[in-house]
């Protein structure tokens, strides 16, 4: 046992932390309820650059039974959008609650506890309140953006775990067709030839069902944190799951071409795929490609396999549930940072304001309530082969309402509140000095009703309006360039601020200065709006028609507020 797991050992043992029973096993009724008392554990799964590519988003292409069956079992948002669509500021702000205008965190360079504020994260709070936290793969992105140390020891009970082939996730590990090692975009491989025998995920797999078993074991309320590195290129996943999508099945994006209307400001030249070995040789034009037909399909065909491959693990991760009766007494989270292009509108990454960049998965199982209360040997979560044929499709009818905007930083309130905790005050308009608030709202005014819940909106202090989601974007001008992805703060001059309804999507992008973090809100460089129901691809920019003029000040008015 190492440093960490013995002091995690002693953390359990000094802890004296109560566990409820698990739930009776008598059933109410079939109906859903909370079990009694607080205490809920929480599992909380994060993915990397994994988009609404699953079967229970209605996606009939990939192969995802063991999320599919979590979803079975939770609330399921169909539209919950990322703050912004990139790793290190988004998680920032989902695990603070606050948006990347209050984190300022725009790319990877800074540390919001000493660059904006020290605000109380998610997991500190659940620690703070009596849990033992425990970080597994990458939750919080490494390096200065989370202090060198994800965070900890502010947010984190013992230092957080990091698989050791981490480091090879970008180097030639990649045999190509001249037989030799690549740094590829494209990677699929036999784990047994790779570093150390093994994948990055496949170990933080292993160490976050391992840290269950012991919180079991030693009755320990907890807040487990599992951050998969896929489908996160490059796609180095084991090769069998390639051959779940043969690619003459594979097919093209449905729009793959840059919209005519879109303006240049809007667009990412996907820059980190240009790096890629195999991505170099076809000698693709600066910005605007675009890739070979038949190389498109090949990423496309990667992606959902990386995607299958993210399935199996997390599949094994929540079958524990099941062994340990786990399932009684967890909240399970699973989500992701954002989402990522798979060539609409000729893009190959996040970077950008689009729903494809922007929304993500996110579900909620919470025991006796998004499901009647077990018997004690009862398995929600069994494993299930992705590659065995599928016996009887999973139910498309979750308890998610499809229409309702949630947001990632409303994630902090909702699991407080899901856990019996008392929830963070709404921060107010200007809260760089307040060390602990939310900037979302609980999305628990979503979720089935239970008996004895107050509805959400009688909830003291709790703020309420039109089902929206804000996202946004920062360029360093008008044009692509080479550095449009991931602009430094210091060159940073055009903010794109993205409002989303169900019916609408409206973006501005505006002036920015990167010294006092202003926006200049009559400097208009571009703007787009796309409606839902007649152009749900977002491919016909309506800003400047002139059939919808009158409509679009008063449509994207709310953004100035």
């Amino acid at each position: 046992m190492g440093p960490a797991a013995l002091r995690l050992a002693a953390l359990v043992c000094a802890a004296g932390i109560w566990l409820p029973p698990a739930a009776a096993a008598a059933r109410s009724g079939g109906g859903f309820r909370r079990p009694a008392g607080d205490g809920l554990n929480v599992l909380f799964i994060v993915s990397d650059d994994l988009r609404p590519a699953l079967g229970c988003y209605r996606d009939l292409v990939v192969k995802s039974p063991n999320i599919d069956q979590l979803a079975s079992q939770s609330v399921v948002f169909q539209n919950a959008f990322a703050q912004q669509a990139v790793c290190a500021p988004s998680r920032v702000s989902f695990l603070t609650g606050r948006r990347p205008d209050t984190t300022r965190l725009y790319d990877f360079h800074s540390y919001w506890r000493v660059h904006a504020g020290n605000y109380t994260t998610l997991p500190q709070f659940f620690k703070e309140n009596g849990y033992i936290t425990m970080s597994v793969g990458k939750v919080f992105h490494p390096g200065v953006s989370s202090n060198h140390s994800d965070d900890y020891p502010y947010s984190w009970s013992v230092p957080p775990f990091h698989p050791s082939s981490e480091k090879y996730e970008n180097t030639k590990v990649c045999k190509g067709k001249d037989g030799q090692l690549h740094a590829n975009l494209l990677c699929p491989v036999e784990v047994a030839e790779m570093p150390e025998e093994t994948l990055p995920d496949i170990q933080s797999t292993k160490e976050a069902i391992r840290l269950l078993k012991m919180m079991k074991e030693n009755d320990s309320k907890f807040f487990l944190a599992i951050g998969y590195h896929k489908p996160h290129i490059p796609f180095r996943y084991p090769q069998e799951f390639l051959k779940l999508y043969p690619l003459e099945n594979i097919t093209l994006a449905p729009d793959p071409d840059v919209p005519k209307g879109l303006p240049s400001v809007a667009y990412n030249p996907w820059t980190d795929i240009r790096h890629r070995e195999d991505v170099q040789v076809l000698n693709i034009s600066f910005p605007y490609g675009p890739i070979p037909e038949d190389f498109q399909r090949q990423i496309r065909q990667n992606y959902f396999a990386a995607v299958s491959y993210l399935d199996m693990l997390v599949g094994k991760l929540l079958n524990v549930l099941d062994d340990t009766g786990l399932s009684n007494n967890t909240i399970v989270v699973f989500t992701a940072d954002h989402g990522w292009s798979l060539g609409e509108h000729g893009e190959w990454a996040k970077y950008s304001n689009f729903d494809v960049a922007t929304r993500v998965p996110l579900m909620f199982y919470v025991p006796g309530m998004t499901t009647p209360v077990l018997y004690p040997q009862d398995r929600l979560f069994p494993f299930i082969d992705v590659f065995a044929p599928v016996s009887k499709p999973l139910p498309q009818d979750h308890l998610g309402k499809p229409k309702e905007m949630v947001e990632l930083v409303s994630l902090f309130p909702t699991l407080a509140e899901l856990a019996g905790l008392r929830v963070p005050p709404h921060c107010p308009k200007t809260s760089f000095h307040i060390s602990l608030c939310t900037e979302g709202q609980s999305m628990l005014q979503h979720f089935p009703s239970t008996k004895g819940r107050q509805e959400a909106s009688d909830d003291e202090g709790k703020p309420h309006g039109p089902l929206t989601a804000f996202s946004q974007y920062p360029r360093p001008s008008d044009t692509p360039q080479l550095n449009s992805d991931l602009a430094l703060l210091k060159d940073i001059r055009v903010m794109g601020y993205s409002l989303r309804t169900a019916d609408y999507r409206c973006t501005l992008w505006l002036g920015f200065n990167p010294s006092n973090f202003s926006v200049d809100w009559n400097n208009i460089h571009a703007g787009e709006l796309y409606f839902v129901e007649s152009d749900p691809n977002q491919d016909h920019n309506m800003y400047q028609s002139q059939i919808h003029s009158h409509l679009t000040k008063r449509l994207c008015r709310i953004l100035e507020h």
